[in-house]
This record gives C-alpha cells, sequence and structure tokens, in this order.
C-alpha cells in the first residue's frame, strides 16, 4: 500500500462534495478543516480538542518535529474484482471525503505524495471481506488511503494495526448511493506505538455505513470518526469498543454531520479502564443541519472502571439546528461493577472472580457480535479474556 495522497482536483465532483463537507458545521475546533499543515497553529493543550490528550506523548506528530523515517509493513487482502491503485495528488477521488480538521491529520496529509485507493466495482456483493493489516516496524510514518465502495455494492473490510511505530494517517470511505459497507479498524498496537487517524465516510443516497471501532493497543491511540452524507436516505452506525490499561491514553473523537434530509445515524461506544495511570476520552458531537428534516440519531457512551486511579472522560454533543426531525438523544454514563449484578451471580454459587470477568463480558457482548467477523471476533474474545485475566485475577 502506498504510503501518500493528494490534493483533490479543484474542477472534480470530487472537490464539488469535499467543498460541501468543509464548509460543514465543525463545533469546538480551533481552525477551520484545511489541507495545509500550516493553516493550523501547534497546539499547546489548552484548545478545546486538544485539552484532553498528552500532547509530550505524541512524539512530534503535532509540532512539526516527526519526520517519517520509520516503516510499516502493508498486506492487502482483496477478492477477485476488487482494485488496488497507487495515484497521485491530482486524483479527484483522493480527499473527497472531507478535510483534515486538526494539526496531524493535515500533518499527514502534507507528508506524503500518494495515495491508495481501494476500489469495489458497483453492484459487488464480496463473499469474503477486504483485509488490509498494518504492521508497524518502528519509527514515524504517514498515509492516506481511499475506499471507494460503488453504488449497491457490499463489502465487509477490515483494518488491523499491530506492531511499534508512530503512525498518523487519513482514511477515507466513499460509500456508492444504495451500497453497504461494514468496516472493522483494529488498534492492537504494541504497549509503545502512537496512532493518530481521521476516518472521513461520505455516505451516499440510501447507502449503509457501520463502523466497528475496537482499541485494545498503544500507548497513545488518537481516533477522529467523521461521517457525513451525500445524498438523503443515508443511514450511519458506528459502534466502539476500547480496552485501556496501566498507563494507556486512548481517544476517540466522533462527529456525524446530518447534512441531508432523512438520514439515520446510531452511535454506541463501550470502554473498560484498569490501572490507574489508565486515560479514555470519549467526544460524541452529533449536528442537525437546518436542512437536515426527517433525521432519526442517536448516541450512547458507557464506561466500566475496574480499578482505582483510572479516569474517562466522556462529552457528548447534540447541536440541532431544525426542529423538523423524527429524533435526537444521547447518553454517557461511567461507573463500577453493579453490585446487585455481583450479588445475583455469587447467590447462585459463581465466584467472585467469574462474576467479574461475566459482568464485564456481558457488558461488550452486543458490541463484539456486530463485527460479524468469526475469526476477528474470536480474537478479540481471546484478548478480551487476556485483559481480564489480568485485571480481576
Amino acid at each position: 500500500m502506498a504510503e501518500a495522497q493528494s490534493m483533490p482536483g479543484a474542477d472534480s465532483a470530487g472537490a464539488a462534495v469535499a467543498a460541501a463537507v468543509e464548509s460543514s458545521v465543525v463545533t469546538r475546533t480551533s481552525a477551520p478543516p484545511s489541507f495545509d499543515v500550516a493553516d493550523f497553529p501547534v497546539p499547546h493543550g489548552r484548545e478545546e480538542e486538544w485539552r484532553f490528550t498528552p500532547l509530550e506523548r505524541l512524539r512530534g506528530l503535532h509540532d512539526g518535529t516527526a519526520t517519517a523515517d520509520g516503516s510499516i509493513k502493508v498486506s492487502i487482502d482483496a477478492p477477485d474484482g476488487v482494485t488496488v491503485e497507487t495515484v497521485g495528488r491530482d486524483d479527484p477521488r483522493v480527499g473527497r471525503a472531507g478535510t483534515p480538521v486538526d494539526r496531524v491529520a493535515a500533518q499527514a496529509f502534507s507528508s506524503v505524495e500518494k495515495a491508495t485507493v481501494i476500489s469495489v466495482p458497483k453492484e459487488a456483493v464480496l463473499a469474503e471481506p477486504v483485509r488490509v493489516g498494518l504492521h508497524g516496524e518502528g519509527g514515524v510514518t504517514f498515509g492516506h488511503t481511499v475506499f471507494e465502495i460503488g453504488a449497491f455494492a457490499e463489502v465487509v473490510l477490515v483494518l488491523d494495526h499491530t506492531g511499534d511505530g508512530v503512525r498518523a494517517a487519513n482514511v477515507e470511505f466513499q460509500v456508492g448511493d444504495g451500497a453497504k459497507l461494514t468496516v472493522v479498524s483494529v488498534q492492537d498496537w504494541d504497549d509503545t506505538a502512537v496512532h493518530c487517524s481521521q476516518h472521513n465516510a461520505l455516505v451516499g443516497r440510501d447507502a449503509s455505513f457501520k463502523s466497528i471501532v475496537v482499541t485494545f493497543g498503544g500507548d497513545v491511540v488518537r481516533l477522529h470518526p467523521r461521517v457525513s452524507y451525500a445524498g438523503p436516505g443515508g443511514e450511519a452506525e458506528l459502534y466502539g469498543l476500547y480496552f485501556t490499561d496501566q498507563g494507556q491514553h486512548q481517544e476517540h473523537r466522533l462527529l456525524v454531520d446530518h447534512n441531508a434530509p432523512n438520514c439515520r445515524s446510531n452511535v454506541a461506544y463501550k470502554g473498560a479502564l484498569q490501572g490507574e495511570t489508565a486515560r479514555a476520552v470519549w467526544i460524541g458531537d452529533v449536528v442537525i443541519r437546518v436542512a437536515a428534516t426527517g433525521t432519526d440519531t442517536y448516541e450512547l457512551n458507557r464506561n466500566l472502571v475496574l480499578t482505582d486511579g483510572a479516569r474517562v472522560h466522556s462529552v457528548p454533543n447534540l447541536e440541532i439546528e431544525t426542529g423538523e426531525i423524527v429524533g435526537a438523544g444521547h447518553a454517557s454514563a461511567t461507573g463500577r461493577f453493579e453490585d446487585e449484578q455481583l450479588f445475583y451471580l455469587m447467590a447462585r454459587g459463581i465466584p467472585a472472580d467469574e462474576a467479574r470477568r461475566l459482568v464485564v463480558r456481558g457488558f461488550f457482548a452486543e458490541l463484539v457480535q456486530q463485527i460479524g467477523v468469526p475469526d476477528v471476533e474470536e480474537r478479540l474474545i481471546a484478548k478480551l479474556e487476556a485483559e481480564l485475566a489480568e485485571s480481576i485475577g
């Protein structure tokens, strides 16, 4: 896979869509979206979008001192009919789904010269997932990848991040009219890795986009999934599961931009934290524009704190510019094990440690089932069991 990207062509249809996305309401950011890193001030941690992030642990991704001196091993396993291209900066598909909204994403864009475009033809129904593996081999790498899904195609995509290194990337999902795309993004890095990535999804008319983000590894992981709609009738489901261990910082910042009528979105992220220095951040922004009549949206974040000292920041935000909607709501909660659940299980002869494991498994079960890829589900269940064995006994 090529490690780069390009500026969208000014006279292309893709550029017109990008301009519409670029003009979207961007809440709680210190600078407008831009492909140019120079348009973003160096953050100092006082800015709203950076106040939870440990900047000193980003290894220079935020201030321009990180240079591309590393390597990452990329493998692509794609069924017949799927094409993989390396394209230049003038390709109109690059940047079509969205524009960088923070300095790290802009740094990633400015630091590469090529992009990888993976295309699925219209009406293709893939029996097997498209699998993209990225294994860090140390050092700093930047990247940009575009997944172009043709109209009425049905695709499952698995992105698997492993190994070590410092990684900043932009990933685009362009979902054609009537298409169905499911993306599973797994962050299973080594404990010393740093990963910052902006995910932009542009959902076509009557199309369906489903994202499942699973974060276990890394020293610092900061993901920014964003969804906008290219036409009415689109649906987006964003699910997330994270297990934050001692010393880790895991941050997920979401934006669903309802910019077209009669679209739907559902967001559900759940996290568990263990260790005195475990830190997690979840920011969920939903914007409903004046034109987005008939919108139906809901966002949920739940966090389970397993040990003393672990800390999570959960901030759901909802901005509504029209009253002509089906529904809109959000919820957030952080807590420990529920004594009633433990008592119920222990009263039936289940030892305390096993009862705690059952509670956590049940907490995550509905999200694991959303993955729909058996080998990935099995791997993540095994990873979860290993984390629980360490934290509970």
